[in-house]
């Protein structure tokens, strides 16, 4: 994944393919997030057992990481967190691993509580937010984030226990397992991370006004929309994304016209009374979920989303009704991809205009607003178990 660029989920896909047991995916997952979570901290110890510094793409390095992840972080007793890893270096480099992770083991090292940031990382974010931000960001990328559930009804349905934090919201641990919850075959809710449903609570109530979501997929801010009245075209480029949001729909009883196709290339039949644009991006305000963003996203990649972006935005702008709604989101901590999106479309859209933000009363200038756009920030709701990191703005037509 790290010498390819590949976003976690989709290195499994191969690496994991001979597994068949769900388990043993899952236990797989868990340990390549966990070392993702904690890679420097990880080299660190790696470096600090060995007289000669091992390179970077070394797989001993790879093998080590792995081995001292499950038995420093996830309980793995260690001769079954070094027997896991021989084989992969069979024929290699195995009394190296063998010695180096005994080291670890005697000595009693251990890593840090707060994970290491990526240096590369760490530097572009405290120079942008500032320290605070920074550390913010370090102590919720220590363990995966709790479960936020949305569902259509104010109240939650009876038989969860949870905390809310907005209307419409509940909060459970993070080992909760979402199959065998309450009301879940039921359709009474659907998994969507707190900071992830503001874009399309700005919409506020259809009242059987036409949205048109696009890259709607997998559905959350879809369903959303449909709770809220509103006859929704939710469209996206992936048939295999676009089949998950057509089964979270048909589990939940909400309705939704899906359209398979890329926006760049299609246009609806007439213009809508509200536009929820959820830009792909370099994701990296879902680190938490996500690590292997920290490692991954590099700066050429951030300016080529930015000007997707900067089109994606000005063709869905003319599908709007004049006195009509347009919201942009993207779960970037970039700049780039957010302010400066917003920016460059008011500098070029003389009939579109911001329009306040604020959602529930909780989130104002005292929250995570950055002037007229709404910027959500590491350390909302920390001490609840944190949100993803969100740019939103909104924008009237004429």
């Amino acid at each position: 994944m790290l010498r390819k660029g590949l976003p976690l989920e989709a290195a499994l896909d191969g690496a994991a393919r001979e597994l068949d047991r769900p388990d043993d995916r899952a236990l797989a997952h868990a340990i390549a997030a966990e070392a993702l979570r904690r890679l420097p901290d990880l080299d660190a110890l790696i470096d600090r057992a060995t007289k000669k510094r091992l390179p970077a793409d070394a797989k001993a390095r790879f093998v080590l990481r792995i081995a001292l992840v499950q038995a420093l972080t996830l309980g793995t007793p260690p001769h079954a967190a070094i027997a896991t890893v021989l084989p992969l270096v069979e024929g290699g480099p195995r009394r190296l691993v063998h010695g180096v992770f005994g080291t670890v083991m005697r000595q009693g090292w251990a890593l840090p509580e707060v994970p290491t940031l990526p240096d590369v990382v760490a530097e572009r974010w405290r120079r942008i937010w500032g320290p605070e931000v920074v550390a913010a960001a370090a102590r919720l990328v220590a363990a995966p984030p709790p479960l936020d559930l949305a569902f259509a009804e104010d109240a939650p349905p009876p038989g969860l226990d949870g905390v809310s934090l907005l209307p419409g919201h509940l909060r459970l641990a993070r080992s909760t397992a979402v199959a065998g919850l309450t009301g879940f075959a039921e359709g009474g809710w659907w998994v969507q991370d707190i900071a992830a449903s503001v874009s399309a609570r700005l919409l506020g109530r259809g009242e059987g006004r036409r949205a048109l979501d696009l890259c709607a997929a997998p559905g959350g801010k879809t369903m959303q929309l449909a709770a809220a009245g509103w006859q929704v075209i939710a469209l996206d480029a992936s048939q295999s994304r676009l089949a998950r949001l057509s089964e979270n729909l048909a589990r939940t009883g909400l309705r939704a016209e899906i359209v398979a196709a890329d926006m760049m290339a299609w246009s609806p039949p007439e213009p809508v009374d509200a536009i929820l644009l959820d830009a792909p991006c370099s994701a990296t305000g879902i680190f938490r979920r996500h690590p292997d963003v920290l490692h991954r996203v590099r700066p050429a990649a951030i300016a080529e989303l930015a000007d997707l972006q900067k089109r994606m935005i000005a063709r869905a702008a003319g599908w709007l009704k004049p006195g009509g709604s347009l919201v942009y989101s993207v779960c970037s901590l970039e700049p780039e991809e957010g302010e400066a999106v917003a920016e460059h479309f008011q500098a070029t859209h003389s009939d579109f205009r911001p329009l306040p933000v604020a959602v529930g009363g909780l989130l104002s200038d005292t929250g995570p607003m950055r002037g007229k756009w709404m910027r959500i920030l590491p350390g909302w709701f920390e001490a609840q178990g944190g949100a993803d990191s969100f740019f939103i703005a909104r924008f009237s037509r004429g």
